[in-house]
């Protein structure tokens, strides 16, 4: 079966975001999930950053309004920047990209 053209895919954003606790990928992913129950999102980086860290999640298009307004109202979780290509939100946030496992 022939795969979707590029157009028909569902389309993601990458979101920066600074993390105000101290967490470990597994905790922060399960927590993120308590938060938005049923959305697909994945943690791509997490930098640990003095007493906070930053992280740049990939989030579905249509999941991303609510995912965003969930966030406003999270105390520890600071949303800063968003973007339809990682590379940008990596240069933004200063993160190296990693390099290939092969």
């Amino acid at each position: 079966m022939a795969r979707l053209s590029k157009a028909k895919r569902v389309k993601r954003r990458w979101v920066g975001l600074r993390i105000k606790r101290e967490l470990d990928r597994e905790s922060l992913e399960s927590q993120i999930q308590n938060l938005i129950p049923g959305a697909d999102l994945r943690l791509y980086d997490l930098r640990p950053e003095g007493d906070s860290s930053i992280a740049i999640m990939r989030v579905y298009l249509p999941d991303l309004p609510h995912f965003r307004a969930v966030l406003a109202e999270c105390e520890w979780i600071e949303t800063l920047t968003t973007s339809g290509k990682i590379r940008l939100v990596r240069e933004r946030l200063s993160i190296p990209k990693p390099p290939r496992r092969r």
